[in-house]
C-alpha cells in the first residue's frame, strides 16, 4: 500500500531478529475465552522475532495425522512473569485441535514460527479501525497494542454469530478507543454484521486506514467497504496451510497483477495482503495451472 509504512517503527525493528525457528515450547498455561481454547507456550525466541499478523506453526503429534496446524500469534509476553511466552487462540473443529486443547501445563509442543508477512503500521498519524470475526480478531489484538505504542488511535468492530463466539470482548474495549460487537443473534452488541456498522464507525472514528481477519465472505466485504470509502485496507487471511512454508502450494490466494490474475501463497506471500490487490471473486474458483501458480515464486 502507498505510504502506509511506518519508517519510525521499521527502523525500530531493523536491530530485532528475523526468521522463523524451531523449538520444543513448554505449554505455560492452558485456558478458555469465550467458546474458544488458548496456549501459552514459553518460546522466548519466537516472542522476540513475532510481530502482529504473524503466526506459528503447530505439530499435532497423536492427532492421527502428520500435517501441521497454523495459528495466529494473539499476543506476545513482553514484561513481568510473562515475558517470553506466545499465546495461540483455536477452535477445536477436528482431531488436530482436539489434540492441542488437551495439552496442559509442562507439556511440550513442536513449534515453528514466527511465519508470514506481518502487519504494515501507518507512517502517519491516522486513525485505525480493525474489523475482526470470530477468533480472527485475536491477532488484531496484537496489532492494536503494536498501533497504541506508536500513539495512534484504535477502533474496533468485532462480529460473530453470538456472544460467546466474540473474541476477548472485554479486551477489545481496554485497547481501543470505541469497541462495536456485532452478533447474528443479537446476544451482544447490534444484531447483524460487522459490515452493517462499518460506516458509521468510520464516520464516528475518522478511519484513516482499515485492518481486518475472520472469514474469508468477511474479509471480501469489508474491503469491498473499504474500497467505497477510499481507504486502505490490509487482511490476515485464514487459509488452510499443510506445510507452512511455502513449499506445498495448498494456501493459495488469487491476486490482480498488471497482465492478470497469479496465485501467491498465504503462508509466505501472507497472510497479510493488501485488500485492494486480491481477487476477491477468483478465490475458490480458478485452478493454479490456470493462475500459473507452478513452478513461480509470486511477492505481492
Amino acid at each position: 500500500m502507498t505510504g502506509i509504512v511506518n519508517r519510525g517503527a521499521a527502523a525500530a525493528l531493523r536491530g530485532r531478529p528475523e526468521g522463523p525457528l524451531r523449538a520444543q515450547c513448554e505449554v505455560l498455561a492452558s485456558d478458555r475465552i469465550g467458546a474458544y481454547h488458548s496456549l501459552t507456550f514459553v518460546a522466548p525466541e519466537i516472542a522476540e522475532r513475532a510481530r502482529p499478523g504473524q503466526f506459528v506453526s503447530i505439530g499435532v503429534d497423536g492427532s492421527g495425522t502428520v500435517l501441521r496446524r497454523p495459528f495466529s500469534i494473539y499476543q506476545v509476553g513482553e514484561h513481568g512473569p510473562s515475558v517470553g511466552t506466545v499465546d495461540v487462540v483455536f477452535d477445536v473443529l477436528g482431531p488436530g485441535t482436539a489434540w492441542l486443547a488437551g495439552r496442559g501445563m509442562h507439556d511440550l509442543v513442536d513449534l515453528v514460527g514466527p511465519l508470514g508477512r506481518p502487519f504494515v503500521l501507518p507512517v502517519q498519524p491516522v486513525s485505525c479501525l480493525l474489523v475482526g470475526g470470530g477468533y480472527g480478531a485475536a491477532p488484531l489484538l496484537f496489532l492494536a497494542q503494536a498501533l497504541q505504542r506508536e500513539g495512534l488511535r484504535v477502533d474496533m468492530i468485532l462480529g460473530a454469530a453470538s456472544e460467546e463466539r466474540v473474541f476477548n470482548a472485554m479486551r477489545a474495549k481496554r485497547l481501543s478507543a470505541s469497541a462495536v460487537f456485532t452478533t447474528d443473534d443479537g446476544s451482544l452488541g447490534e444484531q447483524g454484521v460487522v459490515t452493517d456498522v462499518f460506516e458509521r464507525v468510520v464516520d464516528g472514528a475518522g478511519t484513516g486506514v482499515v485492518y481486518a481477519c475472520g472469514p474469508m465472505a468477511m474479509l471480501a466485504a469489508t474491503a469491498a467497504k473499504s474500497k467505497a470509502r477510499d481507504l486502505p485496507c490490509q487482511v490476515a487471511v485464514e487459509e488452510q496451510m499443510a506445510c507452512g512454508t511455502g513449499v506445498c502450494w495448498t494456501c493459495v490466494i488469487p491476486v490482480q497483477r498488471e497482465h492478470g490474475l497469479s496465485n501467491v501463497r498465504a503462508c509466505t506471500d501472507g497472510p497479510v495482503f493488501d485488500a485492494a490487490r486480491v481477487a476477491w471473486r477468483a478465490i475458490g474458483t480458478t485452478a493454479m495451472s490456470d493462475l500459473g501458480a507452478c513452478g513461480r515464486q509470486e511477492r505481492t
